[in-house]
């Protein structure tokens, strides 16, 4: 007699976050007609399902990369060297939010902003601030910046020269996606299509000066941030990821000459399962749309390497301290999904910039992970579960029907700019917040288990000083300059821009004779226009 299958009195319906349906017991028969071979495979094997290397963490664990960035140059650097005394392996890098939008600290529109989210970076002067004493032949370097990406890269480069480290010896990625940007972020300067000009510029420039950079993080983690399910996070993210591979085999680049330097960005949230599926799925889809797709000959243009970053957006404010487990989980879920590096954010970010001491929790809860949980000691440990397997299949199957939609509609840059996809997340964000507001959706601390008692937590300290200090920085810049020689290297910009010549160059350039982030922005503003959402 089959057992009963009715469930239990009381029992409600289960969803993840992503509204796949979660049943009460998975077996063999959610897996019948099951071919492993095509769905699962070997790790290290297409389609990488269990992991892009044979030996996942048994060879070496992710790179443990916090990221950090704040104030000054000075203080920054002073934050890598503190980390990497703690055990960190890559260094991560924030930046203010005049550096990503194009305008230097004295500008009128960085009132208020320099130094609060990240670092100013104005010119080169403070570049080689930032990266005073640090091993740059051999530590990896990520920076978080998008629409002035391939100026923070060169002068990453420049500043290597000036030490001289041969740009064949950086490692790193620049995140240098834009169009996630008009998804989700807001951080653009110019319209889609210039912008796309300017990263697969960075492609072709890193290809012959920068072999082993990373020229771009495809990144999910911002459209998670702003409110998308996991499935819309995968889909819209590899959707960019198909229009950034078309722009450049437009471009001229053949498929294997960059694809091996493409990665992407995952945002960790709580429901660790649905997460460990959805990493599984993305990299399954990934290496059979490049393979598929784009004809890609070389394995490692299949790969769907990434770096993931626990939920900013999961932290409460209240009781943060419980964000430690939040944190916990996540880092959990981005470990069994077998992520290439990882951050673990501060519990106490939903209140400022993380402390030093939350920061070094942070760190610490990687290492008791990455050591002690016994995670690593096998590769693709969740692997043949009945309910990963179904789940995995399920978030994949979602994700390919979004796809599909969006290649109907002419690719990422038109759902862009039909404002689909922001649409999309926009329905999925309003859901989830209407949940909490109901209390279907439980967030300890907040809509449950409440405490009107807790003490305040302590906050990073913001320096007034800090802005007027980085104003004087940037015009003494500009008083020691040869301004001449700025002038000449900006004019080379303006009619490369206007011209098909790899902008990077005479970046570069200009650059190095110390013309400011926002005097290049500028130059380039001056060409391309600036974009306006539905203008």
């Amino acid at each position: 007699m089959a057992p009963d299958s009715t469930p239990p009195k009381g029992s409600r319906e289960r969803r993840t976050d992503s509204g796949i349906e979660v049943r009460p017991v998975y077996g063999p028969a959610d897996l019948e007609g099951w071919d492993p071979a095509e769905r699962l495979g070997e790790p290290g094997r297409y389609p990488f399902t269990r992991g892009i290397r044979p030996d996942m963490y048994r060879g070496r664990l992710w790179t443990m990369r916090q990221y950090a960035g704040f104030g000054t140059a000075t203080s920054t650097n002073e934050r890598f060297k503190f980390l990497l005394g703690a055990g960190q392996t890559g260094l991560s890098c924030a930046f203010d939010l005049p550096t990503q939008m194009g305008y230097d600290s004295d500008h009128p529109r960085s009132e208020g902003e320099v130094g609060k989210v990240g670092v100013a970076i104005d010119s080169l002067e403070d570049m080689r601030l930032l990266l005073a004493g640090l091993p740059l032949d051999t530590v990896s370097t990520s920076m978080t910046i998008n629409a002035t990406a391939a100026i923070l890269l060169l002068l990453y480069q420049l500043v290597a020269e000036e030490n001289g480290v041969d740009g064949t010896l950086l490692n790193g990625t620049i995140q240098n996606d834009i169009l996630k940007e008009y998804v989700a972020r807001g951080t653009y300067i110019y319209p889609p299509r210039p912008s796309m000009r300017l990263v697969t510029d960075t492609f072709s420039y890193c290809a012959e000066h920068l072999p082993a950079w990373n020229t771009i993080s495809i990144s999910g983690y911002h459209i998670r941030e702003a409110g998308s399910t996991a499935v819309q996070e995968i889909a819209f993210t590899i959707a960019n990821g198909i229009a950034y591979v078309e722009a450049a085999l437009a471009a001229g680049l053949e498929i294997d000459a960059f694809a091996p330097r493409l990665s992407f960005f995952w945002n960790a949230h709580n429901n660790l399962f649905e997460e460990v599926a959805k990493y599984r799925a993305a990299r399954r889809m990934w290496a059979k749309i490049v393979t598929e797709r784009f004809g890609a000959h070389d394995v490692k243009s299949t790969l769907l390497r990434f770096h993931t970053q626990t939920g900013g957006s999961t932290l409460t404010a209240q009781q943060p301290e419980n964000n430690i487990v939040r944190v916990t989980l996540q880092a959990l879920a981005a470990a069994l999904g077998g992520t290439q590096s990882l951050h673990t954010n501060g519990f106490d970010e939903a209140l400022g910039l993380p402390t030093q001491k939350a920061a070094k929790i942070a760190l610490r809860t990687q290492q008791i992970v990455g050591y002690e949980s016994g995670i690593a000691d096998t590769v693709d440990p969740l692997a043949g579960s009945w309910f990963v397997e179904s789940l995995t299949d399920e978030v994949e199957a979602a994700a390919w029907e979004y796809l599909e939609r969006i290649d109907a509609m002419g690719g990422a840059v038109d759902a862009i700019e039909a404002q689909y996809m922001q649409q999309e997340i926009e329905q999925a964000a309003y859901a989830y917040a209407k949940a909490i507001d109901s209390g279907d959706k439980v967030v300890v601390g907040v809509n449950r288990f409440v405490d009107e008692t807790e003490d305040p937590a302590e906050v990073f300290p913001i320096d007034e000083e800090l802005q007027r200090s980085q104003v004087a920085s940037v015009k003494g810049v500009r008083a020691r300059r040869d301004q001449a020689g700025v002038d000449a290297a900006l004019a080379d910009v303006e009619a490369a821009a206007r011209g098909t010549q790899n902008l990077l160059v005479p970046m570069k350039v200009a650059l190095g004779r110390m013309a400011t982030l926002g005097e290049v922005s500028d130059v380039l503003r001056s060409v391309f226009g600036e974009f306006r959402p539905g203008g």
